[in-house]
């Protein structure tokens, strides 16, 4: 384990070197990449320091042992004894933190709600949803900024499309994907009885043409006229877009968004995602694997939790982790759902590790 430390030290003094090179510095992605890998890895340098500190001590202890003086050996065992305790406890950190992570966990997101089954409670369900959400990213310090909105007719959200930005978003919002399930009193209930309605919740982390080996050639870019809801530009201007992908065949459009550059950008989004997907299961099948046995696979057919209201009370089908405060989570208090998701991803990635 030592050696890995060192390793990851010297990765992390490296990227310190690089965050004061000009050439970096000046070039907004490139800083804004090195600047994520040298946050990550922080943390780990930091423990990784005062464990070097407690080993130097624990010598330090040792020596006083070999001291004549009863009184000196004395407070040396105490000592020896806080240290070593203190010793276990960062190396069982250390589990924890070295932990292999996905590489896509300090992405930024595409973030999609739709309202599902339930005619306009699934859409003000969707509604609420992401007002809960938006205040968790606040909370977090993330930016946001909505690509796409079509309200319901009764309130809430037929869908909404939101980007967030900031530091490990993806790592912390990965496992939002599925069917989100309410069940409550709609308004429009005159006899009191409770309704189980759904929406949906799709996160894609965002992706760039150089992560997913797309040469710009290789697309065809149309455009065409909208059609059906969205907004004063439809059947107006052609902003609708269709990519392919030629190599693949993978076809995508988009129409929902309020421009021909904001159609455009959720279309090579959903592109860069689905072959990204075709290209991390044909390479990586196992981690992928490992992952869906933890808390499924995100598809959108998958229910994964469900907000009840007469009882107060959520519950995360994966974890089988069930609150009662369904009015502070719908306040944006959802960091020990997400928290707990982690823990239980990081116990099945050590147990893997252990089998290996």
């Amino acid at each position: 384990m030592l050696d890995k430390l060192e390793a990851i030290r010297n990765t992390f003094l490296r990227l310190e070197e690089q965050m004061s090179d000009p050439e970096i510095v000046n070039d907004q992605a490139k800083y804004a990449k090195t600047s994520k890998e040298y946050f990550k890895l922080k943390e780990i340098v930091d423990v990784y320091q005062q464990y070097q500190k407690v080993l130097e001590n624990i010598e330090g202890a040792r020596e006083l042992l070999k001291e004549k003086d009863d009184e000196f050996r004395e407070m040396a065992k105490l000592e020896l004894q806080g240290l070593d305790t203190q010793k276990q406890v960062m190396e069982e950190q250390f589990k924890t933190l070295i932990i292999p992570r996905d590489p896509e966990d300090t992405r930024d997101i595409i973030f999609e709600i739709r309202a599902g089954t339930g005619g306009d409670e699934a859409s003000l369900f969707a509604g609420d949803l992401f007002r809960m959400y938006l205040k968790y990213f606040e909370t977090q310090g993330w930016k946001t900024e909505v690509l796409y909105e079509n309200e319901g007719t009764a309130g809430g959200y037929k869908e909404v499309t939101v980007e967030v930005r900031g530091n490990e978003v993806y790592g912390k919002m990965k496992f939002e994907s599925g069917v989100h399930r309410v069940q409550r009193v709609p308004d429009t209930e005159t006899k009191g009885r409770v309704h189980t309605s759904a929406a949906t919740v799709a996160v894609m982390p965002k992706m760039e043409m150089e992560d997913v080996n797309i040469n710009r050639s290789d697309l065809k870019i149309d455009t065409f006229r909208s059609s059906g809801a969205g907004g004063q530009h439809v059947n107006k201007t052609e902003s609708g877009v269709r990519l392919t992908h030629l190599p693949t065949g993978v076809v995508v459009e988009c129409t929902e968004g309020r421009s021909q550059h904001s159609n455009k950008e959720i279309a090579e989004q959903r592109l860069y995602q689905k072959i990204f997907e075709m290209q991390r299961d044909k390479m990586n099948s196992e981690i992928a694997a490992r992952r869906k046995s933890l808390v499924g696979s995100g598809d959108r057919s998958e229910k994964i939790r469900t907000y009840n209201f007469p009882q107060n009370r959520v519950t995360d089908h994966r974890i089988d982790l069930t609150l009662y405060n369904l009015d502070q989570v719908l306040e944006g208090e959802i960091t020990k759902i997400i928290e707990g998701l982690q823990i239980a991803e990081n116990a099945e990635k050590m147990k893997a590790m252990e089998e290996s």
